[in-house]
């Protein structure tokens, strides 16, 4: 997907098509069958989900799922209306760019015979990447960052040969404290 500049500048991920990466902060009943009728809203209504996440907070009554989407502001407004009916749903809040972090988890299985560990292991370096398992041929790659950050780094990764991968998908949550008076 090619990203217009403009938008890039002002914090957006939209396309040239004006659709737009969303990524929502879901607290939810932590119960039976939650994670079902969340994703099942999706389905039925032909959504497709780019990410999903879910745990439970501080309070073991609560779930948090992060859900990252994309469409355009139609179908985006028509998923924020559709989750807020949901009995199981509590709160809803856009993690913008600006105003949350929000991160993601890969480990990356990568062939890695003794010539290719040195520059293998500069690459993870950059990256600020941690190396958690080593065997004769493979080395594993655990890196936890930003979208972009864990694309750049797949993208590095090229001239190895990837036995195997594994992405979280992303989780976040709101800068600061988020005051209901504002």
């Amino acid at each position: 997907m090619k990203f217009d500049i403009k938008s890039r500048k002002l914090g957006l991920l939209m396309d040239k098509n004006n659709t737009k990466r969303m990524v929502l902060s879901i607290l939810v009943d932590n119960t039976a069958g939650v994670l079902s009728r969340v994703s099942g809203l999706f389905s039925r209504r032909g959504y497709n989900i780019d990410s999903l996440t879910v745990g439970e907070t501080e309070n073991p009554l609560i779930s948090r799922m992060t859900v990252a989407v994309t469409g355009d502001e139609g179908i985006l407004e028509q998923i924020r209306k559709q989750l807020a009916k949901l009995e199981d749903v509590k709160e809803i809040v856009e993690l913008k760019p600006e105003s949350s972090v929000c991160r993601e988890l890969i480990l990356i299985k990568v062939y890695a015979g003794p010539e290719e560990r040195t520059s293998l292991n500069t690459i993870a370096s950059i990256f600020r990447a941690n190396v958690v398992d080593v065997s004769a041929d493979f080395m594993m790659v655990e890196l936890t960052g930003t979208v972009s950050k864990i694309n750049a780094f797949i993208k590095l990764l090229d001239g190895f040969e990837i036995d195997e991968l594994v992405r979280t998908g992303v989780t976040g949550l709101t800068r600061g404290f988020l005051s209901t008076d504002d």
